[in-house]
């Protein structure tokens, strides 16, 4: 048994040589569901290697993350929700306002998880909702009972960077994710692909 790396956790078929670094300059927080924790089929993690300004915070139903509700507060950010394909509430087109800081939340969570954290979070269902129409279907094949239309946390940070005019960007993370999902199995499986 080999040891792991310690930044993308693979024991067989390192990643990181595949990690970009990306320029986008807006912030996103993984509003991260407590059962995500350690999932090695986290796509969010691509996310958070690879975006300066990405950071991870663990939801909490009865205790919302003093540090998220902070940045939710300072008015140098303009906060908006992530949650493609929601068509319960009427999602707006993104659009920057001058001087102030995009501050995307994204549910990293399964489908089913991500719909109980609005519903349990109130201070959530406050906040404006961001509407992407990705123009593919998921790729993301590493969990069963997968919907057509919902995508992974990474495709939706990918969906995301291009809809807010990071194509380059989106392009290198796109890779990235399609790199990890390459060797997935193998490294699961103990062998080198």
């Amino acid at each position: 048994m080999t040891t792991p790396c310690p930044r993308c956790g693979f024991h067989h078929n390192c990643i990181c040589h595949a990690e970009p670094a990306l320029d986008c300059p807006h912030t996103f927080i993984l509003l991260t569901h407590p059962k995500e924790m350690g999932k090695d089929t986290n796509t969010g993690q691509l996310m958070e290697r690879s975006l300066a300004h990405c950071q991870r915070q663990l939801w909490d139903r009865v205790n919302p993350p003093r540090a998220l509700l902070d940045m939710l507060a300072d008015p140098q950010y303009q906060p908006w929700l992530l949650f493609p394909g929601d068509d319960t509430v009427s999602a707006i087109p993104f659009q920057a306002t001058a001087g102030k800081t995009p501050l995307f939340i994204l549910l990293d969570a399964t489908w089913q998880e991500a719909r109980k954290m609005i519903r349990r979070s109130p201070w959530l269902a406050t906040l404006p909702r961001l509407a992407l129409a990705p123009n593919t279907d998921s790729a993301y094949t590493l969990r069963r009972n997968q919907q057509t239309g919902n995508l992974c946390t990474c495709e939706a940070g990918i969906a995301l960077l291009e809809a807010t005019g990071f194509g380059r960007d989106a392009n290198q993370l796109q890779q990235y994710f399609n790199h990890f999902l390459a060797v997935f199995h193998a490294e699961k499986s103990g062998h080198k692909k």
